[in-house]
């Protein structure tokens, strides 16, 4: 069994940055991934970005790339993003989850209970 928490939302304005991290605890695989996903009012939930562990193989989506990095210490066991150049649209509920089957594959496992963002001047 594996959990997955979040933390780091909050509200920050326009062009504003925020960190967000995700705890992961429990008996991990040798190989798995976490991804972030964002889920806005009335809208499909939306994947943000993946890591993999151990490689450390990233992916992110196209509305975020170049402004969120993902990032993981190991020996914290947590995983981040960090969100720079924020902007109203990135205004979400942001979720981690956990998967044993890469960041491609689809299939999450383990899910937080997610935090809000909320980017408004």
């Amino acid at each position: 069994q594996v959990q997955v928490a979040e933390s780091g939302g909050g509200s920050v304005q326009p062009g504003g940055s925020l960190r967000l991290s995700c705890a992961v605890s429990g008996s991990t695989p040798d190989y798995y991934a976490i991804g972030w996903f964002r889920q806005a009012p009335g809208k499909e939930r939306e994947g943000v970005s993946c890591i993999s562990s151990p490689n450390g193989d990233t992916y992110y989506g196209d509305s975020v790339r170049g402004r969120f990095t993902v990032s993981r210490d190991n020996a914290k066991n947590t995983v981040s993003l960090q969100m720079n150049n924020l902007k109203p649209e990135d205004t979400a509920i942001y979720y981690c989850a956990f998967t044993d089957a890469g960041c491609h594959i689809g299939r999450w496992d383990y899910w937080g209970q997610g935090t809000q963002v909320t980017v408004s001047s």
